[in-house]
């Protein structure tokens, strides 16, 4: 069988459709931003799109639901489609049930929360107590008191917590899913001054698809700032981990943010700090393929160009340059296809590499034929 990603297109929010070898879906995020009542949202029905896809793929429930972190943009109305299990107000009807739940640990830790994110906060807890259905990723030591707090042990639970830097557990990219997922974070990282802890950070993580021999990597994560890239990328380095950073498709941080890239916008073009060029130049694959999850990229000089909230023309323009030289391909959710409402861009993974199965109505389907890391390439 062969693997399928969809990106919806919901506007500035997150919600990527995974469909491993087996059939079996991973969904990263689920954010149901159209607006019903407005016929003229281009936003998608993501509820039907994605029981649509279910179909497809012949599966009941997910394998895994991860929730990157509790910005509304990653989580909304997630209350209104899933099945949980900690209250019978969340069962019944036509909701979706989840095999496995993913969250970092700062959702099992905060308190000031309400609507979805307080559900997925109460569900998480559930299954944390009761100790199946569920992966936390974080440090052990970091949910060492909470799991104390509620008459638990750290060595009681640790089957359900994930490091960064290890590979999540029932996962192979040799079974019959023909996958794994590395994880970058949340993390930690040693200065001078101490410990500093990611664990209330976002998931982020490379997944590997295999079809016969060939391997494709996606960089999956959500809201994460230069800082935190710069630091996963030294971390990796450090512990010689540069290969589980290739990437053939990279879903962008925080929908297409200059913050991503750098503290500095520029005034055309955002130059990326050091480590984070890396990353993006060297570590990309030949054909290599960039999603922006976002609104459309707006034109210089328009009112959307003046706004603080990302999409930023200038993030984008730092993309579109280097895929210039490798045929890489830059595609934006909102933009996908150039029509009245967009439809979810469609990737297959393929014995030659990454297909691009719905682009921009300018970009044909092809192949993207993967090859190694471009070495020593500098735009």
């Amino acid at each position: 069988m062969t693997a399928h990603m969809k990106f919806f297109p919901t506007g500035n929010a997150d919600t990527t459709f995974i469909q491993l070898a087996n059939n079996q879906v991973v969904l990263m995020d689920y954010a149901h931003m159209r607006n019903e009542k407005d016929p003229s949202d281009k936003r998608i029905d993501l509820p039907t799109a994605i029981r649509d896809a279910m179909d497809e793929a012949g599966q009941v429930s997910f394998r895994v639901v991860a929730f990157t972190h509790l910005d509304k943009d990653h989580i909304f109305r997630s209350s209104e489609f899933f099945w949980f299990e900690h209250a019978a107000a969340y069962q019944g009807g036509d909701r979706m049930k989840i095999d496995e739940l993913w969250v970092p640990a700062g959702v099992l830790t905060e308190v000031a929360l309400d609507d979805d994110a307080r559900v997925i906060r109460q569900e998480a807890r559930y299954r944390l107590k009761e100790g199946k259905g569920i992966k936390v990723f974080s440090r052990p030591e970091a949910l060492k008191s909470y799991l104390e707090e509620n008459g638990l042990t750290l060595e009681s639970r640790m089957h359900c917590i994930v490091n960064a830097g290890e590979l999540v557990p029932g996962f192979n990219k040799w079974g019959a899913e023909s996958a794994e997922f590395f994880v970058h974070s949340p993390f930690a990282w040693r200065t001078d001054a101490g410990l500093i802890d990611r664990n209330q950070g976002s998931i982020v993580v490379q997944m590997t698809l295999r079809e016969g021999q060939k391997e494709s990597y996606a960089l999956l994560g959500a809201d994460i700032d230069h800082e935190s890239l710069s630091q996963i990328v030294r971390t990796s380095r450090e512990h010689a981990n540069e290969g589980r950073l290739h990437w053939d498709v990279l879903k962008l941080f925080h929908h297409c943010s200059y913050l991503s890239l750098s503290p500095e916008k520029g005034e055309d073009m955002t130059e990326p700090v050091e480590d984070v060029k890396w990353l993006f130049e060297e570590l990309a694959r030949e054909n290599e393929i960039i999603v922006s999850p976002s609104k459309p990229i707006p034109l210089k000089g328009t009112e959307a160009d003046k706004d603080v909230q990302p999409p930023h023309r200038q993030a984008a323009n730092y993309y579109r340059k280097i895929i210039k030289d490798s045929n890489g391909k830059f595609l934006v959710t909102m933009e996908t296809p150039s029509e009245a409402r967009p439809k979810p861009i469609h990737l297959k993974i393929t014995a030659q590499g990454v297909a691009v199965m719905l682009a921009a109505a300018a970009t044909a389907t092809s192949v993207a034929a993967s090859t190694p890391t471009r070495a020593g390439r500098n735009g």
